[in-house]
């Protein structure tokens, strides 16, 4: 039904559908790159903490690195695809990248160095990817229909890192527990993904000539639009106070002394309740406003902190905490882009994008490491619930900072 007009259809088609065949044809691309990708994440926490004997503060890098140590390459990547007009064959090197890490983890053994190294290349490949891929959505689909554009692709990507962790458990129980026929796989589907990308998805490109070039002062023009500062400002806040998906997973498992066994089903069911929520959420921002549906959603996050430590115990707490958590990010990762696309000039979308995205993953780091020290400071009661009151100010700090009278439309 989508991949029959896949190009630049007419803004009346689109809203006919519901949403364009470039969409759709990304979110394939998605869905299939995070099937491999939670793979190895799936496994990845349990592998470092209890495999390599890491302590929570030497996880804290490993993980903060996983998402932030390559986040500059974001801005790179998005300028590139501004500049050259090709935000297609940007995506692609990225993905290709991170498929190429996935045989990389063979090599790397048991040497943290290697993993992080290793780690390190997959981020840059997804840091050179998503701003080009979410530009593309941006510019497949009218504005009014942006979060439901978003929700859809975000609940096609979510499906992906669903089916992920159930493909790395039924592979390890075929191949005796080898994590090298986890990795060998995740590259096989990896490069799957690739091929839908090269096959199916359109550049959207404007027939009109550029107003204003492409250039490094141009980018830096976009931080002196008001709207914008505020909304790259209020991303490194809530990237700030958002811990990491691993030391959730930790802390729910040490909590109600889940089986390693069972460890990767924690991050099927958060996927679960992402898929389920995430294009009903987003078509809900449509309607009443992508900000109030954004806060709602780190609100849960408030939610899930403080359950990992309270009355609630055994699979109540589970089943709980990671439908919450599912739900957090179906309110605010594709709703947060959503927000942001029509701030942006379609000459520099990429770029804005990415910047707003790099903001986020940089602040992101600093919260890995910190919640980690904290961690083994404190302990991990003390930690959570001090990340839970770090939410709660960066909702508050964001809501002065993005309400409509700031300009951001929500």
């Amino acid at each position: 039904m989508y991949l029959s007009t896949i190009g630049r259809p007419k803004a009346a088609d689109l809203r006919r559908l519901p949403v364009s065949a470039n969409v759709f044809a990304l979110g394939a691309v998605s869905l299939v790159t995070d099937v491999s990708a939670e793979m190895v994440t799936a496994v990845l926490p349990l592998y470092l903490v209890l495999g390599l004997q890491l302590s929570p503060a030497a996880y804290g890098v490993i993980d903060g690195t996983y998402t932030g140590a390559t986040a500059l390459l974001r801005i790179v990547g998005g300028y590139v695809a501004d500049r050259v007009r090709s935000r297609k064959t940007i995506a692609g090197i990225g993905y290709a990248l991170s498929a190429v890490a996935k045989l990389g983890l063979l090599a790397a053994g048991r040497s943290v160095g290697a993993v992080g190294l290793v780690i390190a290349v997959d981020r840059t490949g997804k840091g050179l990817r998503t701003a080009p891929r979410d530009a593309l959505i941006t510019l497949s689909t009218p504005p009014d229909a942006l979060g439901r554009a978003f929700g859809v692709h975000r609940a096609m990507d979510s499906f992906g890192a669903f089916l992920g962790p159930l493909v790395a458990l039924a592979v390890l129980a075929a191949a005796g527990q080898s994590f090298d026929a986890v990795f060998v796989t995740s590259f096989c589907i990896a490069v799957l993904g690739v091929v839908l990308l090269v096959l199916f998805v359109r550049d959207r490109r404007d027939p009109q000539p550029v107003a204003v070039p492409v250039s490094p002062r141009s980018a830096v023009s976009l931080l002196r639009a008001a709207p914008v500062r505020r909304l790259v400002l209020a991303a490194c806040l809530l990237g700030l106070a958002t811990v990491g998906d691993g030391f959730v997973y930790l802390l729910l498992q040490r909590r109600v002394e889940l089986s390693a066994g069972w460890f990767p089903l924690l991050a099927v069911g958060t996927s679960l309740s992402y898929l389920l929520l995430a294009a009903p959420l987003g078509a809900l921002a449509d309607r009443i406003g992508r900000l109030p549906v954004m806060l709602a959603g780190y609100s849960t996050l408030v939610a899930v902190y403080l359950l990992l430590f309270g009355p609630l115990d055994g699979w109540l707490l589970i089943v709980l905490t990671v439908g919450l958590y599912g739900a957090f990010y179906a309110a605010t990762d594709g709703v947060l882009m959503a927000l942001s696309g029509p701030l942006l000039p379609e000459q520099l979308r990429t770029t804005g994008i990415a910047v707003i995205q790099t903001g986020q993953a940089l602040a992101y780091l600093a919260s890995s490491v910190l919640f980690g020290i904290a961690w083994q400071a404190w302990g991990p009661a003390a930690a959570s619930r001090a990340a839970a009151a770090g939410v709660v100010l960066a909702i508050i700090a964001t809501a002065m900072l993005l309400a409509r009278r700031a300009g951001v439309e929500s």
